[in-house]
């Protein structure tokens, strides 16, 4: 897939009031500091589309971008360990979840993990409670340049293992990297094979 535009058209703090739901929506999410907004930046080939920072929890709205006038990307809150009270944590999950669960034109959820560390029971239970609410979605492993890549398989090895546990079978996994570029195409890839497969079979949202 070649990016051809990538607009930013809100920031809602509501799901509710996100865009109207007209288009094929793919949204991002991770572990707070997973590099999620690095990622977005490097498969839209665009340095400051989604905003960065060194400082956990930067996103705290659901960011809504149009993609070649065709499909949806939403950057949503990093769940989990973000600097900030207790209560506004609890504000961030619900704002996610009433999303997830709401939003009818979300086609696929990118489940970001960083892939220097084992599994993490946070990352874990989130990937169940999509599971179990029939959430559809991959995983993105992130940071892939940050390790030998003997390294970085098996420890993507492990968080196979760890899932397999509770799955008979795993959604798509990607290894990426923001800062190399790799693994991005992959996910455009996928991206436009569902979208064409949407349009063949006439569904609208």
């Amino acid at each position: 897939m070649i990016i051809k535009t990538a607009e930013f058209v809100k920031s809602s703090d509501r799901w509710q009031d996100c865009p109207e739901p007209t288009m094929p929506e793919y949204a991002f999410i991770g572990r707070s500091n997973v590099g999620k907004s690095s990622l977005i930046n490097a498969l839209m080939n665009h340095k400051y589309l989604a905003k960065t920072s060194g400082t956990p929890g930067k996103t705290q709205l659901i960011n809504n971008f149009i993609i070649n006038e065709s499909w949806s990307l939403t950057d949503l809150p990093g769940y989990g360990y973000a600097r900030v009270s207790k209560s506004m944590r609890k504000d961030f999950e619900k704002l996610i979840t009433n999303y997830i669960l709401n939003r009818k034109n979300l086609v696929n959820l990118f489940i970001l993990i960083d892939s220097r560390h084992t599994p993490q029971a946070i990352d874990i239970e989130f990937i169940e409670w999509c599971g179990e609410n029939g959430i559809p979605f991959s995983i993105v492993f992130t940071k892939a340049d940050k390790l030998k890549p003997t390294v970085i398989a098996k420890n993507v090895e492990h968080y196979k293992s760890e899932l397999l546990k509770t799955w008979e079978d795993l959604p798509e996994i990607y290894v990426t990297s923001a800062e190399k570029k790799t693994g991005g195409e992959a996910i455009l890839d996928f991206i436009t094979k569902t979208n064409e497969f949407l349009m063949h079979n006439h569904i609208k949202f």
